[in-house]
């Protein structure tokens, strides 16, 4: 490292914000910073006395949290900075060496999404060619793409090259999958306190270095190899009539999803024109997220009905979820809930590894797997199927964990998802994927088509043989956090010390498990499977007559949210009576456990 003396003597002219510490903080980072952008924010937030911004841009680092390390980018040691210049990211370059020392090929590669102020996303070439510089400084030899690529690909890079894939700073294998892990990647970023050096400003140095590769091809092909496992009607999705609308809300999933498309024997989807390309101001959408159902999804509609599509596919930006609308009966869409989709791909990836495995005892080994906030339909599938099914806390990177333990152990793991519309097919990645996900709902719709069916109809037909599934998600919002812990201490002394409410609504409580504290009563010793999160608040109850609830903090919004499902019997097909009782039953557990008027709670629900 350079001496930075000098430096920090010539940025002494800068007015002192009356903190020693936070002086301290600033001249360092002036003292690193190169860069005339991110360099003007800090000089700017200083003149002008916003001390409470520089603490937390300089006197802080990121911190992983449920969806990894997520920040904006800009100036400061709490924003992201281009991968080569931020301490942060120089420190998860020495995980791969440092905590899981293996030879490159076998390591799985770290993904870096990142994201400007306001919400503008880095464009990826600049994000590998950052990479590529940061390698070359310190005479790496590692892939760096270089290219828009989605999520998915990005798995593929890092399990089959070594390379700079996956997202969110969920680099190397089980970094955020395990707490041991955990605390050794972070150990890694605490040391690298600075920047490299001061070559890492040269943003030529990534093209002239002979250590840089581009693997992209490569993993292209590797990934559309592996989708061809998924597939099992080629012939039949080859003649299909059907035409399928496919909007890629301004990011990286067109050209993958109408590859995947042609890997699966079909004609490439129909793309939304105005959404097809990236554009990190995500201009034609008021929100880049296709879990918002109709409202974002209003150019896709329109589109398919002018085409005749009877099927809209919506990826969203890095393509890993994957929003479903199909032409009702008569007039309107059916956007489908991602509980609603899971029902389906569960129950077709089930049918179809029944049709090529007629031996009753090989279903002994099959898995299924959903987060515990998730709907519990696999869990029905799976008791009257036969085969296994597990849940796992919030967060797709615990499912990625169970899937390479299951497999590892040989064990075959169908599907996966959770209810915020993230689904995996096979295990052939450990993470949600949009892509796939889009031609395998693409094939179903096909088949189905061929048997006079809609998507819709079999989502009924399902139910109606394992009984409906009704799910409601609500929050209410407390910015106090002292609140917050007195609102779960009281559940968890309801009725006097350490007892759990007993009923609600007047319908009894049959078993409640809180990961916080590592409790579950429906366990023989009275411990929770899932692993103890005391981080944060999360209790689940199941009642007698089939609802199971669940209070959760949210890691990032001040937020209490209720994820609740009415779990009714086979043949109980009155819908509406099903969703009065289920109404009634999440508006009475608000009541009485969270006690909204009394703790001056907002409600909201979704």
């Amino acid at each position: 490292m350079e001496d930075v003396t000098a430096d920090m003597n010539a940025n002494s002219r800068y007015r002192s914000t009356g903190e020693p510490q936070l002086d301290k903080a600033v001249q360092r980072w002036l003292s690193w910073d190169k860069n005339p952008s991110t360099r003007a924010q800090v000089e700017a937030l200083l003149a002008e006395g916003h001390l409470e911004d520089l603490r937390t841009r300089l006197c802080s680092r990121m911190s992983f949290g449920t969806a990894g390390l997520r920040a904006p980018m800009g100036a400061g040691l709490q924003p992201h900075q281009r991968p080569d210049r931020d301490p942060v990211h120089a420190g998860l370059a020495l995980v791969p060496v440092q905590v899981f020392p293996r030879p490159a090929q076998q390591r799985r590669g770290g993904g870096l999404r990142h994201q400007r102020p306001g919400g503008e996303r880095l464009q990826q070439p600049a994000v590998g060619e950052a990479n590529g510089c940061g390698d070359a400084q310190q005479g790496r030899s590692r892939p760096s793409l270089l290219h828009l690529r989605p999520h998915p690909v990005c798995a593929v890079c890092g399990e089959e090259a070594g390379g700079s894939g996956g997202s969110d700073d969920h680099c190397v294998p089980q970094s955020q999958r395990r707490p041991t892990a955990t605390r050794e990647v972070l150990c890694c970023v605490e040391e690298q306190l600075e920047p490299w050096s001061s070559s890492c400003w040269d943003e030529g140095l990534a093209e002239t270095s002979s250590l840089r590769t581009d693997p992209l091809a490569p993993m292209n092909h590797c990934y559309m190899e592996e989708l061809t496992s998924l597939c099992f009607h080629r012939d039949l999705n080859r003649r299909c009539p059907l035409k399928f609308v496919h909007s890629s809300f301004h990011g990286v999933g067109h050209d993958y999803v109408q590859e995947a498309f042609r890997t699966f024997g079909f004609t490439p989807p129909i793309p939304v024109p105005e959404q097809k390309d990236p554009d990190p101001n995500f201009s034609s959408v008021s929100c880049p997220n296709p879990e918002e159902g109709q409202p974002v999804l209003e150019l896709s509609l329109l589109l398919a009905e002018k085409e005749g599509a009877p099927v809209v596919l919506a990826t969203d930006p890095d393509a890993d979820r994957l929003a479903v609308a199909e032409k009702a009966d008569g007039c309107g869409w059916k956007v489908f809930t991602g509980n609603e989709l899971a029902a389906l791909l569960g129950w077709w990836m089930f049918s179809n590894w029944k049709d090529a495995h007629p031996d009753p005892a090989e279903v002994r080994k099959v898995y299924m797997l959903a987060t515990t906030v998730s709907s519990k339909i696999l869990q029905t599938l799976a008791r009257a199927e036969g085969f296994n099914f597990e849940e796992t806390l919030p967060g797709f990177k615990w499912i990625g964990t169970r899937i390479q333990e299951l497999t590892q152990a040989g064990r075959t793991v169908l599907f996966s998802f959770e209810e915020s519309i993230g689904f995996l097919c096979g295990s052939c990645l450990l993470d949600k994927d949009g892509v796939s996900s889009a031609a395998v709902v693409a094939e179903m719709a096909s088949f189905l088509h061929s048997r006079n069916l809609t998507l819709k109809q079999q989502l009924d037909n399902i139910y109606q043989a394992y009984g409906y599934h009704l799910a409601k998600t609500s929050y209410v919002i407390c910015k106090d956090p002292p609140t917050i812990k007195s609102i779960f201490n009281r559940i968890r002394n309801f009725g006097g010390q350490g007892s759990y409410p007993k009923t609600c609504s007047g319908v009894q409580i049959v078993h409640v498990r809180d990961v916080t504290t590592g409790y579950d009563s429906s366990q023989p010793d009275l411990r929770s499977v899932l692993p103890v999160m005391r981080s944060s608040h999360m209790i689940t109850f199941t009642l007698q007559n089939g609802l199971v609830a669940t209070l959760r903090t949210s890691g990032t919004e001040p937020k209490i949210k209720c994820y609740a499902e009415y779990c009714a019997a086979p043949g109980d097909s009155d819908v509406t009576r099903l969703e009065e009782e289920l109404r009634r039953f999440v508006a009475a557990l608000l009541d009485e456990f969270l006690e909204p008027e009394k703790n001056k709670l907002t409600r909201r629900h979704l």
